[in-house]
């Protein structure tokens, strides 16, 4: 088997004024698989060796820094302040800097750098959310849809644990070591309980988080367009593009009612809930997910052909 090829980043400069970073994994002569991570999280938290199992089923493998993270635009000056948070959670009306809308966009102007018509379309957390914005708001661009322990944005669903909210509405990330230290005990509390990752290996990503570019009002804005998404239910109800719902019956970040919700949404998605798993993507469960993305991409090319 030939080497699997991996390109350097690059810098998308999109036509709103946002530049989103990104790199791909495989062949670009393969279908197209876009990779949304979640709520604070760079590219680098798509493991390679999750991207190569991927492009191995034989998907271009696309993943990118979302806007406010890593090396893409940072909103400066925007909003981002914790006041506004606190606000959010509450349940006071707040207008964010930016919606879920908006990252969606980001997605399909990076589709449109790389001359991508479509799309199979993979998101984690607040990723699914977006690629289910994506979904709804650009369905002739998404081929396949794959919500990971996501939710619709209906309040009476996936919501956090409460023993959550100190941790989330600490967002002070200025300090590397203190930024550290705070994955290892966040990892610890929303990670898979059946697969723990060592705390070595946490220390790690969040020291190649930090050097890659993290920014504490930039975490908050998107906090504010995940707290003020609109509930997505009877949109979900009009897709018409296979869909998999993935989640974990021990995610206490997302509870999984709002997998389950979104999985009742879309018409005939596939729900599949994992023991063990918390709000991560342990290796040893990537072979579940590749599975799970080439099955439902193979929905898609079976609908195609008929």
């Amino acid at each position: 088997m030939s080497p699997i090829e991996h390109s350097a980043e690059a810098v998308a400069h999109l036509d709103s004024g946002i530049d989103i970073c990104f790199d791909t994994v495989g062949d670009p002569n393969d279908p197209a698989l876009l990779l949304m991570m979640g709520l604070s999280g760079p590219l680098i938290w798509w493991s390679p060796g999750l991207c190569e199992v991927l492009a191995s089923r034989g998907f271009f493998v696309i993943r990118y820094d979302n806007r406010d993270v890593g090396k893409s635009t940072k909103l400066r000056g925007q909003g981002g302040r914790r006041a506004d948070l606190v606000r959010a959670f509450t349940g006071r009306k707040t207008t964010p800097p930016y919606a879920l809308s908006d990252m969606a966009d980001d997605a399909i102007g990076l589709l449109d750098h790389l001359g991508i018509e479509q799309a199979h379309v993979t998101g984690v957390s607040m990723g699914g959310m977006i690629a289910q914005t994506l979904a709804i708001e650009h369905p002739d661009r998404v081929l396949s849809l794959v919500s990971i322990m996501a939710t619709t944005g209906r309040r009476t669903v996936g919501w956090q644990h409460p023993r959550l909210l100190p941790m989330l509405l600490n967002g002070e990330r200025s300090d590397r070591d203190r930024v550290i230290t705070m994955s290892v005990k966040t990892w610890a509390m929303i990670g898979s309980p059946a697969y723990p990752m060592p705390a070595e290996e946490t220390k790690v990503r969040a020291a190649e988080t930090f050097d890659r570019g993290i920014s504490s009002s930039g975490v908050i804005r998107q906090m504010q367009a995940v707290l003020s998404q609109p509930d997505r239910t009877d949109a979900l109800r009009r897709l018409h593009m296979p869909a998999l719902v993935i989640h974990g019956l021990k995610d206490p970040m997302v509870h999984v009612s709002g997998g389950r919700a979104t999985a009742d949404a879309i018409p005939g998605a596939e729900l599949l809930l994992v023991p063990g798993m918390g709000h991560d993507l342990p290796k040893e469960l990537w072979t579940t997910f590749a599975d799970g993305i080439q099955r439902t991409a193979r929905r898609a090319t079976s609908v195609e052909s008929r």
